[in-house]
């Protein structure tokens, strides 16, 4: 097997130190190699004289195993000067019954030194720190969603059921009921009554939904939980501001998935914040949706090909799309909704909507590579692709219903 490199480094890296395996020609022998592992700490003066020893060595090629968030400090810092590639720990699992941090560091080294390795994505600093800021959004979403679970419960458990009527229990209204507890109003008529709008329709199912045993110590709970639900949304409405300001040199390209079905702001700036922005580095729209991990697994042996399931991909990038995908299918007289309509009557709900996730990434691919916006083929695509075959089906639902059906062309129809 050629040798693309001849002095090549691999480094396993952990919370305190690093194995950094150097592999060089041997002055003894010609044709075979030497390494030498060495032992580095994570702190940022040992990873600059860790880069001094890789250039004195004269190292063409840096590998570095993707390892929690350990790797950064040294992937940032190295590649100022070196040749480093970031890799898949699946891609570089070293052999069973060898499992050591020496061999950890030496297999990497011997796998880049032949080029068996293919580089992980690692986005420029301002994608990174545009991903900082909508991942900590999504994490703080979370949080406060979960944040409205815990007050349900504690609501479930004074015997209320406000979020049994009231659709969101920290919209105007509800909130109005849940600050009257706390002050210490217990009548439920009077709570009621502080319905507005078309909640006031529901004043009778209100009025016994807050009947319960709402005591001091719920209400000291609930305090609690608003003013994390407060200090979470003020948070939110920082970051919001940042990624706005952050997203000035991509607004092109926001500018273009807000055109697609389903995709709102907020989903539109994760994906930017994922992908960078730049279709250039993916080869193909199925390279990104692999990538993405929306697209389905291949196992064949034998001949056979083998059901499995997607593989893992980029979980706030999956997640965004999922969300886009959810609002897709909601939209009518779309070419999306009918796709997952399609679908769903197949392969179920599920799949049906990880087939539409992968043709929103495909599409969001050529757009960006295109410059083009977002093209809708409309609901009635499928049927008007094939029309003998959507007949056919509907005359086939009609049968099963017990109707016979005869078709009588439309004049001038085409």
């Amino acid at each position: 097997m050629d040798v693309l490199h001849d002095r090549c480094a691999g480094v396993d890296i952990s919370k305190r130190d690093a194995k950094v395996c150097v592999r060089t020609p041997s002055p003894k022998r010609r044709g075979s190699f030497t390494t030498q592992t060495t032992t580095w700490g994570s702190t940022t003066n040992a990873v600059l004289a860790l880069r001094d020893h890789l250039l004195a060595a004269h190292v063409t090629l840096v590998v570095i195993e993707a390892t929690s968030d350990y790797w950064k400090p040294f992937c940032y810092l190295l590649a100022e000067d070196l040749n480093v590639i970031l890799v898949n720990a699946r891609q570089v699992k070293n052999l069973p019954g060898r499992k050591t941090d020496v061999s950890d560091a030496a297999w990497p080294a011997q796998l880049g030194a032949h080029g068996l390795v293919r580089p992980s994505f690692v986005p420029p600093q301002p994608v990174r720190e545009l991903r900082d800021l909508t991942r900590t959004r999504t994490q703080m979403t979370r949080e406060r969603g979960q944040i409205v679970q815990r007050l349900e419960k504690l609501l479930e458990d004074t015997g209320i059921k406000l979020a049994a009527v009231a659709s969101d229990i920290m919209g105007v209204f509800g909130r109005a009921m849940l600050e009257a507890l706390i002050r210490g109003e217990r009548d439920p008529q009077m709570l009621a009554d502080l319905a507005k709008r078309k909640l006031r329709n529901k004043i009778p199912e209100l009025t016994e939904a807050l009947t319960g045993r709402f005591r001091d110590h719920h209400a000291f709970l609930t305090r609690l939980h608003l003013d994390q639900y407060d200090q979470l949304t003020c948070a939110i409405g920082q970051l919001d501001a940042r990624i706005e300001e952050a997203m000035v040199p991509f607004r092109p390209a926001l500018d273009l998935l807000d055109t697609i079905p389903g995709v709102n702001r907020a989903v539109a700036e994760v994906i930017i914040a994922e992908t960078g922005g730049d279709m250039n580095r993916f080869a193909s729209a199925k390279h990104l949706a692999s990538w993405a991990g929306v697209c389905p697994g291949h196992h064949e042996s034998a001949g056979h090909t083998k059901n499995t399931r997607t593989r893992p991909g980029n979980p706030y990038l999956k997640g965004a799309l999922g969300l886009a995908a959810f609002g897709a299918v909601r939209t009518k007289d779309t070419y999306l909704q009918a796709r997952y309509k399609r679908l769903t009557a197949r392969r179920g709900p599920l799949r049906a909507l990880v087939a539409v996730e992968h043709s929103i990434i495909t599409a969001i691919w050529h757009m960006l590579i295109d410059h083009k916006p977002y093209h809708e083929l409309g609901g009635t695509y499928f049927a008007q692709r094939d029309p003998e075959r959507a007949t056919r089906r509907a005359i086939t639902q009609l049968n099963q219903l017990g109707y016979t059906v005869t078709l009588n062309p439309i004049e001038g129809a085409a």
